[in-house]
């Protein structure tokens, strides 16, 4: 491989000798040099520290706290009362949180009103399944009136849970929150601008109450800022995770406003790129200006019965209510005719409040990191550091850990997946701490034996170089793709680039090479630490490859820090160079060993029993028609459980339509003495009326639910009529054919007693027309033939679990 190459980047040479600049012969020296890494490495440790205490959520307020401050132990009160169980959208028990939520406001003195009304959904979680989608919403909306208004600020939380669990988290967290807030604004000086607390239903099934406030009711005609409180999971800082478009004044607001800032422009970029919603979506849809904030850490417990008040981490309740009390206060005193800039900010947390500069400025300064850097590789050429080719080729093999990283954590991920299958249907361990740590000691094993088996043939130099080299190249490509999330390689490379220089032009004795090189390492520590620890519960384990690239390329920035902590890279002979090179290998095998023992202590401590249940997924089917029924679940790999019920894969999407199409795994099951919705033909009408004759024909229909339950649908069968226009209960709905034998589909959530009213005009094709008509309650529990989950077997969060459909065609 030819001669050992020149002295580090850092202008640090390992061996003294006469062409050592005098800058680094004290450090040249063994114990000099373990000094030096000694005070880098606790340098770098205490920026870390700072920065991930700086996530830390706030000490819940005592209930004797001052009536204008929030209060998490009042808040906590309210929790348990609306999530003392279950309290699906149109059920007994979500009339009894509504009835509680009135009478707090009420007593506040505030102008409270129901918005009872029939709305569409907003955003895409269910009507993409079986059809279009409607429902009965019950929003309860208070309105603080302004002295002096200029618009109008909206705090919005849905007070609904799903099916599955009672919702202590999601979103009974931001529900209490919004009491607790409506509280302390009570007890102090009326604001500027009206505050409206909008308290929404049937968000779990489908925004349905968030759409029907943005689009029908009077307080939201002319628009206004809206402060969405969500949950996620049960513990962990609140982030604010997704932003109106043009939010430049929207985040400085927040920045200054809320006292623990919490929120990234990179997860906005992502979020945005996502399918997923919340009662956010449907105010973005129109004149509105916001944020979206919620806290998403504990994810095993999402949409789970074990979502229960208990579960909740009051602290992160501090942190949500104070948040959303700071910046109430602040948009209530706030002009609000202009909160649109013409550009979105580029943001991130550091120690001490939320830094933030224009988006505009996003792609100069990825190319001023590129140019820093490419004078860099200039200027080690120049000082005889590295030769043009270790340059290239230094560039060239640090993708190596680039890309290894990200691939061995899903490796690693779908060996653990393996062992224990029941991770697959949680968005995350129960106990995720040891497999997090499992992965970042995997991404330093990967990255201290590629620069341990590359130090000595390519040079620190070069790889240094190589690694600020990619980090600049990635910020260019993200500012053009995803702007927001482009600081988090510019900002480490131009850092890396300005404190490699500055360490070669030194020309004082001392340690200020070092300073150097440790200050702008200290820079990629402050902004990609935290990141690596929020990407964890904001993506699952199942993702925890991007965790690993995020933490390669925070060590790709602290190369020449990491590199005190090898032996000298050049001049050894025989029996030393051989030292040398084991000794090279330790960081890496400590790491590599770490992974392991880490992924086990996860596999032990992490064991699913009756407090931490494997999820299970199943659903019970009945034909009322053919008196047949069938056990269903969406697991792909069943639990042993659920394996007692399915034996085999079936589409069920000409005989269940309203349950979406897909393959799912089906057992033969005990028909149950249950009945089918009942359809009743009010008016039929048209050319078309009761022939094949083509002309239009319109039935007017009431379908009307025999039992309690959660949702009802209607399907047309396209080989008899083709569906020109549907109204429902008097509002049209959009009418998109679907593939299959149930051409059109419509499904309506919390169904009233006395029935829907549906309007069809349509087609014919044959003389009768072919309707499936489809109701869904939940609780298996008396079906025959259902044996009770054991204690160690738990349900699955998800909005079909435990569901009981009934369905019947019927001929018109």
């Amino acid at each position: 491989m030819g001669a050992p190459p020149t002295p580090a980047a850092t202008g640090m040479p390992v061996r003294p000798g006469p062409g050592v600049p005098a800058a680094d012969r004290a450090l040249a020296r063994p114990r000099r040099r373990l000094t030096a890494a000694a005070a880098a490495l606790v340098a770098l440790a205490a920026v870390g520290a700072g920065s991930l205490l700086d996530l830390r959520t706030p000490a819940p307020t005592p209930a004797d706290a001052p009536a204008d401050e929030f209060s998490a132990t009042r808040a906590y009160e309210d929790v348990q009362v609306i999530a003392a169980r279950s309290h699906v959208a149109g059920s007994p028990a979500n009339d009894q949180v509504r009835a509680h939520i009135e009478q707090q406001l009420r007593g506040l003195g505030l102008e409270t009103e129901v918005q009872d009304t029939v709305a569409p959904e907003a955003g895409q979680l269910s009507g993409a399944a079986g059809g279009a989608t409607v429902a009965r919403v019950r929003n309860v909306v208070a309105r603080m009136p302004g002295t002096d208004p200029t618009g109008r600020v909206f705090l919005v939380a849905h007070y609904d849970s799903v099916q599955t669990g009672p919702g202590g988290n999601d979103d009974a967290a931001g529900t209490s929150a919004i009491l607790e807030v409506a509280r302390a604004l009570a007890a102090g000086p009326r604001p500027r601008n009206d505050i409206v607390f909008v308290l929404t239903d049937a968000e779990e099934a489908c925004l349905c109450g968030a759409s029907a406030f943005a689009a029908s009711h009077p307080l939201a005609a002319d628009g206004g800022v809206v402060l969405n409180l969500e949950a996620r999971g049960s513990t962990g800082p609140v982030i604010m995770f997704e932003t109106s478009r043009n939010n430049a004044k929207m985040v400085d607001v927040f920045g200054r406003a809320a006292p623990h800032p919490v929120g990234t422009s990179f997860a906005v970029e992502i979020y945005r790129a996502l399918p997923n919603d919340t009662d956010f979506t449907a105010f973005l849809d129109r004149r509105f200006v916001g944020l979206n904030s919620a806290y998403i850490d504990g994810g095993a417990i999402y949409h789970t019965p074990l979502d229960t008040p208990a579960a909740m981490d009051r602290s992160s309740l501090q942190q949500h209510g104070d948040n959303a009390l700071g910046l109430a206060r602040e948009f209530g005193r706030t002009d609000l005719t202009d909160l649109r800039s013409g550009h979105d900010a580029t943001y991130f947390p550091v120690p001490g409040g939320l830094v933030r500069y224009p988006g505009w400025l996003t792609l100069p300064l990825a190319l001023l990191a590129v140019l820093g850097v490419a004078a860099l590789g200039w200027l080690t050429r120049r000082r005889g550091r590295a030769s043009t080719g270790r340059l290239a080729t230094g560039f060239g093999l640090a993708l190596v850990p680039i890309v290894a990283a990200p691939l061995a954590a899903q490796l690693l991920w779908m060996a653990i997946t393996a062992i224990r299958p029941g991770y697959a249907e949680l968005l995350d361990p129960y106990r995720p701490i040891w497999y997090r740590l499992a992965v970042l000691a995997l991404a330093a094993a990967i990255l201290f034996t590629w620069y341990a088996l590359l130090r000595r043939r390519i040079g620190p130099a070069a790889l240094a170089f190589g690694g600020l080299a990619w980090l600049a190249l990635l910020g260019v490509l993200l500012a053009v793709a995803v702007p927001g999330g482009a600081y988090l390689t510019t900002l480490p490379a131009l850092a890396g680039a300005l404190g490699g220089l500055l360490a070669l032009r030194t020309r004082q004795t001392g340690p200020w090479p070092v300073v150097a090189v440790t200050a702008a390492a200290a820079v990629g520590v402050m902004i990609l630490l935290p990141t690596v620890v929020l990407l964890f519960p904001a993506l699952g384990m199942a993702m925890g490859g991007v965790a690993a690239l995020v933490a390669v390329l925070l060590g790709l920035t602290a190369l020449p820090v990491v590199d005190l902590l090898y032996p000298q890279a050049g001049g050894q002979r025989g029996m030393r160079a051989l030292r040398a090179r084991r000794l090279a290998m330790l960081p890496a095998g400590a790491a590599a060993v770490a992974a392991v023992v880490l992924a086990g202590v996860g596999l032990a401590v992490d064991r699913f029993d009756a407090a931490h249940p494997a999820p299970t997924h199943l659903m019970y089917a009945m034909d009322a028609g053919t008196g047949q029924a069938r056990w269903l679940s969406h697991e792909t790999d069943p639990q042993p459980w659920t394996d007692g019920y399915v034996d085999g894969v079936t589409d069920v999407g000409d005989d269940f339509p309203g349950l979406g199409d897909g393959e799912l795994r089906t057992g033969p099951a005990q028909p149950a003495n249950l009945p089918a919705p009942k359809l009743e033909v009010l008016a039929d009408s048209g050319s078309g009326s009761g022939s094949g004759s083509g002309g239009e024909r319109t039935l007017r229909l009431r379908l009307t639910p025999q039992r309690e339950v959660r949702l009802a649908t209607l399907h047309v069968d396209t080989s008899t009529a083709t569906v020109l226009r549907a109204e429902v209960s008097g509002r049209s709905v959009p009418v998109e054919p679907r593939d299959g034998r149930w051409g059109f589909g419509l499904i309506f959530h919390a169904p009233p007693a006395e029935g829907i009213e549906v309007t069809l005009t349509l087609r014919p094709i044959a003389g009768q027309v072919a309707l499936r008509a489809m109701d869904a309650s939940d609780g298996l529990e008396g079906l025959p033939g259902f044996r009770p989950r054991p204690p160690a077997v738990g349900i699955v969060g998800s909005h079909s679990s435990e569901m009981l459909a009934v369905a019947r065609t019927y001929p018109v």
